[in-house]
């Protein structure tokens, strides 16, 4: 296939759903009865309301009349194309209209206005299990899925092996699906959907079922199905498999289209919105600050080379990150302990507090400052997002712990001496260390 070939196009897309209201009651006997005699046409005319629409003009955004209580915008005027062999990824929060856009793709659901045009079979994974008769086997069911996955009985036969074999469960595939775990299910569910060569795999956040390995499993082989010139189209909330298995972002919220772009651009974005952190936290009133029996935290900040707080630093220069804390009763050994993430959510690295003056040593009360400096030429370009730890040894107890208490902005360049050099954008990955090379050269 050709990436220049649009697979699919989402325009103006809408889908709307009516709320229920609550219902009146009577209060004597004479209503009841006329309401009972009353029913099958209040019943009709309440269900053919939930799919009638007239009353919305959905040329206004849905604001016709001022907010609507009784209207649910699940999707507003969403707009995008996928060419053929792209990864899409959709992100965005709970609510946001993600997997309903999915059943529009899928053809569950028609829109309630807008157009959506699809190139090619469609394979979809929304939900675990789905399409699966409980009653029928794991054997009965991979082609009964198959048949409603629009394959016929011949080429579910010739990919039946590599389904079983992908799946892991071949020692349950003549027992009654009922019987299987939901980890198993989804496996199956999974196996079928991306072994059977649909041109287009839409799958929605179902792979958080099962463990570890089956996860990368999955990932492994939607990273192939990219590679082989089919589309995929990817819903999760795991941003680390969005930036690392789409090539774009499609980033949703509250059933519009905020923007779309490169994966770990929008991916950044999106964790950035509404994290309010800067280089410096301090909190004034101790009894605000979190704190456990032994210890308390006062402030933490980024530091420059020259002690400065500062909050954006050159990629080529040290960054210093410092704790001030109060130890409430001496006689404790400490273990300060800073985590660092990247903006695509991934832990870049832990630090430990190695002092050797304090190391594994019995702190008096008082006060402390510990720092840590990151070398120049380590961290890749972006925010990163610090998360500040305090603990007692021997029994381990945690003292304190804040998540994203403050951040940074890793700024680069295109000069000699960085990783990336005259190479125009961020390179890919965690870190983007100045390597030393040497190149050996012969005529032979």
């Amino acid at each position: 296939m050709s990436k220049n070939n649009v697979a699919v196009n989402v325009e103006g897309v809408s889908k709307i759903y009516r709320l229920g209201v609550k219902e009146q009651t009577s209060e004597h006997i004479a209503e009841m009865l006329w309401g009972f005699l009353r029913s099958p046409l209040q019943n009709f005319r309440k269900y053919r309301s939930l799919y009638n629409f007239d009353d919305i003009d959905l040329n206004e955004n849905g604001l016709v009349g001022g907010q609507r209580d009784d209207i649910l915008w699940a999707l507003r005027n969403v707009s995008f194309s996928v060419n053929e062999g792209d990864v899409v990824g959709i992100i965005g929060g709970n609510g946001a209209g993600k997997s309903t856009l999915l059943k529009i793709l899928s053809r569950i659901t028609p829109p309630t206005s807008g157009n959506v045009t699809i190139h090619g079979r469609v394979s979809s994974l929304l939900e675990v299990g789905t399409g699966f008769h409980p009653e029928l086997t794991g054997r009965e069911n991979v082609f009964l899925n198959g048949t409603i996955l629009g394959m016929r009985r011949k080429e579910v036969t010739q990919k039946f092996d590599e389904i079983v074999a992908f799946s892991d469960v071949e020692k349950f595939l003549d027992t009654p699906v009922k019987r299987y775990s939901s980890g198993m299910r989804v496996r199956l569910a999974f196996a079928v959907a991306a072994h059977l060569e649909p041109e287009i795999l839409i799958v929605d956040e179902v792979l958080a079922v099962g463990d570890a390995a089956f996860q990368q499993k999955c990932m492994n082989k939607m990273q192939d199905v990219g590679k082989e010139g089919r589309t995929v189209l990817f819903v999760s909330h795991n941003m680390p498999a969005v930036s690392s298995l789409c090539d774009r972002v499609v980033w949703l919220d509250h059933g519009q289209k905020i923007t779309e772009g490169p994966a770990q651009e929008i991916v950044g974005k999106y964790l950035l919105e509404g994290v309010d952190t800067t280089a410096h936290r301090v909190w004034k009133d101790p009894s605000s600050a979190p704190a456990g029996k032994f210890a308390r935290l006062r402030e933490v900040r980024v530091i420059s080379k020259d002690g400065d707080i500062i909050g954006h630093h050159d990629i080529q220069e040290p960054i210093g990150i410092q704790m001030e804390y109060e130890v409430l009763q001496g006689g404790e050994v400490m273990l300060p302990h800073f985590r660092v993430r990247n903006d695509n959510g991934v832990l870049v690295f832990v630090t430990l507090d190695h002092d050797p003056k304090w190391y594994q040593q019995p702190r008096p009360a008082g006060r402390y400052v510990s720092t840590v400096w990151i070398p120049g030429n380590l961290l890749n370009e972006g925010p990163h997002f610090i998360e500040c730890n305090l603990m007692t040894r021997l029994p381990d107890i945690l003292q304190f712990r804040e998540i994203n208490v403050v951040s940074f902005t890793v700024t680069g360049n295109m000069e000699p001496g960085t990783a990336r050099g005259d190479w125009p954008g961020r390179l890919k990955g965690v870190v983007s260390p100045a390597l030393k090379w040497e190149t050996q050269y012969s005529k032979d």
